[in-house]
């Protein structure tokens, strides 16, 4: 069974090439094809991705970047496997990672109810901190076990993606497919992932209190949002 990872580049053309070279080693000979999503970059990202040579690695452009979780989502409709799943493209996390999922789906008895995530190791201690205390709150709102939301990689059937309805644009697509996993009664399955450090660039959101306060703020609206509408659904079954 075949399936596709997408990684979302934005501005990324310091560490594009070694995690292209990544990729092609660790997907070489594999049924995994990676969809690099040029979400919007004004670096040099487009030059490099438009040199591309292996067969299982492709990209996308989005010309107007309209937020991580569009250019995550533009990745997904752009594929044709039946396993999709997406990660960074800033080398936090190893590619290879994907492998782990993949193998961990192909075990599963169904694969068209199975969510995979990873579960982060190796962070500073002020984000694990920062991790905990959101995934409290998550959870408490929620009333579902949602422990490291923006943990990846992040696998599943076509089949559950297609059942999503007014994902998103930005980080809270991590919430909304987490949530929609629980809420669907899909089997949820977490592995160990190692974190790093990024060797280019900046977080757009983990840069200082400010920036995740602004996170915050946003994660917390948009959770009494989905709530509220988890709560209408309910009063119309």
């Amino acid at each position: 069974m075949r399936a596709s990872l997408v990684l979302p580049c934005y501005n990324e053309a310091a560490s594009l090439g070694k995690l292209i070279d990544r990729c092609e080693r660790v997907f070489d000979r594999t049924s995994i094809q990676v969809i690099f999503v040029d979400n919007g970059s004004s670096d040099d990202t487009p030059a490099i991705l438009s040199r591309l040579e292996h067969p299982n690695l492709k990209h996308i452009r989005v010309p107007v970047n309209q937020g991580y979780g569009y250019g995550i989502l533009c990745g997904l409709k752009a594929a044709d496997t039946p396993i999709l799943s997406w990660s960074h493209a800033d080398l936090q996390t190893d590619p290879k990672d994907v492998l782990t999922a993949y193998q961990m789906m192909m075990e599963s008895p169904s694969p068209e109810t199975t969510f995979i995530k990873g579960h982060r190791y190796g962070r500073a201690m002020s984000d694990t901190a920062f991790t905990v205390g959101m995934s409290v709150f998550e959870s408490i709102l929620m009333q579902s076990r949602l422990w490291d939301i923006n943990a990846q990689p992040v696998m599943f059937h076509q089949q559950f993606f297609h059942a999503w309805h007014h994902a998103p644009k930005d980080f809270a697509l991590d919430l909304y497919a987490f949530h929609q996993a629980r809420t669907q009664g899909l089997t949820v399955k977490r592995f160990p992932v190692h974190f790093g450090k990024r060797e280019h660039g900046t977080s757009h959101w983990n840069v200082d209190w400010a920036s995740k306060w602004r996170f915050i703020r946003r994660t917390v609206e948009y959770s009494w949002a989905l709530k509220r509408a988890q709560a209408k659904k309910s009063l119309t079954l």
